[in-house]
């Protein structure tokens, strides 16, 4: 399906059945942090009360028509996601303005930026994409906006230069940015909290904000504090915990005891019991991690609860999901229903429309289905249901895969200041890291990959074959996984970079690998991470079993081809000696390719009798091939990770890019002369 482009001031009509919508706003330089927001305006283009500023301080609408889902990490680069409700936003808003905003550089800086609005069953209703921006520092990307009973979406792309607080004042908002008082976190429930509100006006410059305060008794003798008016922008500083270490044990092969057990975990229903108690268990205890994986299935911010396998009536018969979710934000309550799949275990479309028809019934906010599963970009479903189902109900789909990711990132990088909660959060990535958990990562490359393999092998494969194509989407989505594993390990986002006219049509996406696939008898996938010197390309080569991992790196241009060898191979000094090194010189068709050993041992035999100078090299590590479908030893999934796993921390992070000497200066500046003779300018009035 072809993705309905925007132009900018373009509007476009929302499907009058599709009420529940994301709307997502992309950004490629994923370096730089985009803070998302959304304005609710009336009909003179200005917020009621502060409280129609959404934010990530004030996450949700005062009437839970709108709600900040969070920021995330896609293959095209960085998103932040916002959920609105379009059949419970108010009469007298007439608008919805999307908005992003940055702390430090601009709007120019990013690349390319997106809006994308996004169903309840994942698919993109349009699209608008700019790189019109240059010094803003608050980017309005769009509007949806109501015309009568009919919803619409409107290109926009205006910046301010004066960053958020200034977007905000003129929308209407009371900011308040005063660097004497200290920011508060955002309450997750705001039942017991104050917000200090003021009338909406106009203003220009720094103008106060509006914080969400908790009410605190007063402290004796204590000199009573100016409340603070309006909107806080302030971010709450991430901390960082570690989970406790356990050093006391005689050897190595001692295991400390297990707070999820594995023991008895057979396959099937039991597996999924155990995987579903002990998430639901850690969302409780570990409020930052209910936070992330709630924000990635549309959740509001607020206070979690799970109950597992309750009852309901379809009907004559039962519908008993794996678990039901709710999240309580003051009056406001979202619910979902949970479908848990683990090991091979596949998602049924049957079951997943009993539950949405139960979700409606009950007017619960969406069903969620979680398996290992890993859909090739942001948003796919797995199992296709009836779209007409989706109409009050969304369905949204979460990998384990993703779940490990959140856990990892939050013990990684920061975001749990709570010993206890950061060793719980650890004993359940310990449990999931177990393979009788079920809920491994990536394994299964599907039914037909033998079949293939051997097609492959053969010759006598051809992309239009249906087979080839559902293994296409698996190696797309086992790319994705790679780019979520680097993400979580290094704690930068990781793309998975497609051509565009692929990234939004799954169709032509999995054609395009068939077809490789079939032409050339491999599979590809670029890897972009941040401050590395080039891609990490992946290449799995069916024909000869070996995966061959490979990153492009530009030469220094200046000095002579020794010298810029020279540049290469102090950076390498800790890489493996099987290393392959190629040197491409100005000259076309001029390379020398040679191992590191070789090079290491003699550095002329890459550049002798060359002619040109040395523009680029290419460094590429070989490694065996799995042929397996699945499993954790022999498999081709085994192969491919821990391929690229040892090509980056072995090659890849080694290296950086050239960076120029700075312009000298003349030696008589430098001594603090002058290039000018004396008396020669005059001084002016």
């Amino acid at each position: 399906m072809t993705l309905p482009m925007m132009s900018k001031g373009q509007n476009m009509s929302l499907p009058s059945d599709v009420f529940q919508i994301d709307v997502v706003i992309g950004w490629t330089e994923a370096e730089i942090e985009v803070d998302a927001s959304a304005l609710l305006l009336n009909a003179d283009r200005k917020v009621r009360s502060d409280d129609d500023f959404v934010f990530y301080n004030q996450p949700e609408s005062s009437d839970g028509s709108v709600r900040f889902l969070g920021a995330g990490t896609t293959e095209e680069g960085a998103q932040a996601r916002i959920a609105l409700d379009l059949s419970a936003v108010p009469e007298d808003v007439h608008t919805v303005a999307l908005v992003g905003s940055v702390s430090s550089g601009n709007f120019g800086d990013l690349g390319k930026l997106a809006l994308r609005v996004v169903d309840g069953a994942g698919h993109s209703v349009a699209e608008y994409v700019t790189a019109d921006a240059t010094t803003e520092s608050a980017f309005v990307f769009g509007e949806v906006y109501r015309r009568a009973s009919e919803w619409k979406v409107r290109a926009v792309g205006q910046g301010w230069e004066s960053g958020l607080a200034g977007l905000a004042t003129d929308f209407g908002v009371a900011v308040d940015d005063d660097p004497d008082l200290e920011p508060t976190e955002a309450p997750e429930d705001v039942s017991n909290t104050e917000l200090v509100a003021t009338e909406p006006h106009d203003s220009t410059g720094d103008t106060p904000h509006k914080e969400a305060v908790p009410e605190q008794p007063a402290k004796a003798a204590a000199a009573p504090k100016a409340k603070s008016r309006g909107v806080r922008t302030a971010k709450r500083v991430v901390k960082k915990s570690k989970p406790r270490e356990f050093m006391l044990a005689e050897l190595d092969t001692w295991q400390p005891a297990r707070l999820f057990s594995v023991i008895g975990v057979g396959t099937g229903e039991e597996q999924e019991r155990r995987a579903t108690s002990a998430l639901i268990a850690t969302m409780q205890a570990v409020r930052p991690f209910a936070r992330a994986v709630c924000a990635r299935i549309g959740a509001p911010a607020g206070a979690f609860e799970g109950y597992v396998e309750v009852q309901y009536e379809q009907g004559e018969t039962k519908v008993i999901p794996d678990a039901v979710l709710k999240v309580s934000r003051g009056s406001r309550l979202w619910t979902a229903l949970l479908e848990v799949k683990t090991g091979n275990g596949k998602l049924k479309k049957e079951q997943l429309e009993n539950y949405l028809d139960v979700a409606r019934k009950k007017k619960y906010d969406v069903v969620v289905s979680l398996s290992n599963d890993v859909p090739a970009s942001a948003g796919e479903l797995p199992v296709e249901v009836d779209r007409r189902k989706l109409a009050k109900v969304a369905l949204r789909h979460l990998s384990w895969a993703e779940v490990a990711h959140e856990a990892r990132m939050l013990l990684s990088h920061g975001g749990i200041d709570d010993d206890l909660q950061a060793w719980i959060l650890a004993e359940f990535l310990r449990y999931l890291d177990h393979p009788r958990s079920g809920a491994a990562e990536f394994v299964d490359m599907g039914r037909h990959w033998v079949a293939i393999r051997d097609a492959v092998t053969a010759g006598t494969l051809r992309g239009g074959d249906e087979k080839a194509l559902a293994v296409a989407d698996t190696w797309v989505s086992l790319s994705r996984h790679l780019a979520l594993r680097l993400t979580a390990e290094l704690g930068v986002t990781v793309k998975h970079v497609l051509p565009r006219r692929l990234s939004t049509d799954p169709a032509a996406r999995n054609a395009s690998v068939a077809e490789r696939l079939a032409a050339d008898g491999v599979f590809e996938a670029v890897l972009r991470i941040p401050e590395t010197a080039g891609d990490l390309v992946v290449i799995a080569d069916v024909r000869t079993n070996k995966i061959r991992c490979r990153t492009t790196v530009e030469a220094p241009d200046e000095g002579t081809s020794s010298r810029r060898l020279s540049w290469l191979l102090k950076q390498l000094e800790d890489a493996p000696g099987d290393v392959q090194v190629e040197a491409v010189f100005s000259e076309r068709g001029n390379e020398a390719c040679e191992h590191l050993d070789t090079v290491r041992a003699d550095p002329k035999v890459l550049t002798q009798g060359r002619a040109g100078d040395i523009v680029s090299f290419s460094l590429e590590q070989t490694f065996p091939m799995g042929g397996r479908r699945s499993g954790t030893a022999a498999s081709f999934i085994t192969s491919v990770t821990s391929s690229t796993d040892t090509c980056y921390g072995g090659v890849v992070q080694q290296l950086r890019g050239w960076v120029p000497a700075a312009p000298k200066q003349s030696e008589q500046l430098r001594h603090g002369g002058t290039d000018f003779d004396e008396g020669v300018l005059e001084p002016t009035s």
